[in-house]
């Protein structure tokens, strides 16, 4: 039986987060950011865990580029914790070269897969469940929180909890019936009256022999890269096999290449846990508190008229004699950052990434 000194959270903050550009950029992502309690995300996302998890203990995964920004953030972790990938490929990648690594240093190592762009509010009951995914990780399978749905959301995926597979530090867990990606609005509805759906919230926990075996089974292509980087794990070659084997790997996330066909998957349904996944602009926007017309002005000199459920955001170092005037319209995300000024329909948050997909294909990097 594992006890807690075998016990490690890997933090996957190597995304750019797109969907929250112009302010999300390549060189400080949303990751980065000060959007809520001026802490940036991946700070809180690192703070929430220790409590449980010792700071040699915790891991992140992410980008050389961001890794400046996040040790000046989190200076207690070590250097050696920061876990590099040479370009992302998909978080099954990092997650596998993560596990691998990890093996070497502790064969009985259990490995929590979080994110650092989440927003949790009761961290009480966040270590209760992550110290219950833990215990439950001991019988062999790969075990993931399940969010209890607030409404019929359906940009996020499900799962459908099957039969009931114990009782772990006082928290029920059932088995993974189905993992639903992203299904219509009226199958959601039906997912939420039934009472025996979670959204899948990307955070996970297993052995890290259980997922490595796994990888093994539903992954050759990159079970035959790690193959090829295990020989020279903390040798002066490491980096270069590592760089040489990556881009040759297909993108994919961890979801569809291994927890989907995985052969034992546990679920624990997470509840008030105040969860939020700071995706685009409206989500922020639903995460922030507003004023009796639903606004959130973060900007100095605004003026607002008859205008509802608006978000007004402007970066710190603009001139604050600017004034940004909204008269008559609602639901409207307005995004100041200097040299990009983003105005959309709340609606349409989603659609930013396609925006800055565009610009790299126009080649005006300098935007993003």
């Amino acid at each position: 039986m594992a006890d807690r000194e075998h016990y490690y959270a890997a933090i996957m903050a190597g995304g750019g987060g797109t969907r929250l550009w112009p302010l999300s950029r390549h060189n400080r992502p949303k990751q980065l950011l000060e959007l809520v309690e001026k802490r940036t995300l991946y700070r809180m996302a690192v703070e929430r865990i220790e409590p449980l998890i010792p700071a040699e203990n915790i891991l992140v995964l992410t980008i050389a580029e961001l890794v400046p920004g996040l040790q000046q953030e989190t200076p207690a972790l070590p250097a050696e914790n920061y876990y590099i990938e040479p370009a992302p490929r998909g978080n099954a990648a990092a997650i596998g070269l993560a596990a691998l690594k990890l093996h070497q240093r502790d064969e009985d190592a259990i490995m929590a897969c979080l994110t650092a762009d989440h927003v949790i509010r009761n961290h009480d009951r966040f270590l209760g469940l992550l110290a219950a995914a833990y215990k439950a990780s001991h019988q062999g399978g790969l075990v993931t929180l399940g969010i209890e749905p607030e409404g019929p959301d359906p940009t996020y995926g499900y799962i459908h909890l099957g039969a009931p597979a114990g009782v772990f530090a006082g928290m029920q867990a059932f088995r993974v019936a189905e993992f639903v990606e992203k299904p219509s609005l009226d199958l959601a509805q039906k997912y939420l009256a039934s009472g025996e759906y979670a959204w899948n919230s990307g955070m996970f926990v297993w052995r890290v022999a259980a997922v490595l075996d796994e990888i093994k089974r539903q992954m050759p292509q990159l079970a035959a890269a790690l193959g090829e980087i295990e020989p020279a794990l903390g040798t002066e070659a490491e980096r270069q096999v590592v760089e040489r084997v990556w881009p040759g790997l297909d993108k994919i996330s961890i979801d569809y290449g291994v927890m989907e066909g995985a052969r034992s998957v546990l679920v624990i349904p997470a509840r008030d846990l105040g969860w939020y996944d700071v995706g685009d602009w409206s989500r922020l926007l639903q995460l922030l508190e507003g004023d009796e017309q639903g606004n959130v002005v973060q900007s100095g000199n605004v003026l607002l008229r008859e205008s509802n459920g608006s978000l007004i955001l402007s970066a710190a170092d603009l001139d604050s004699e600017k004034l940004i005037v909204l008269i008559g319209l609602d639901n409207v995300i307005l995004i100041d950052t200097g040299d990009v000024l983003l105005v959309c329909d709340r609606s349409h948050a989603a659609d930013v990434k396609a925006v800055v997909d565009e610009l790299a294909k126009r080649g005006m990097d300098r935007y993003l």
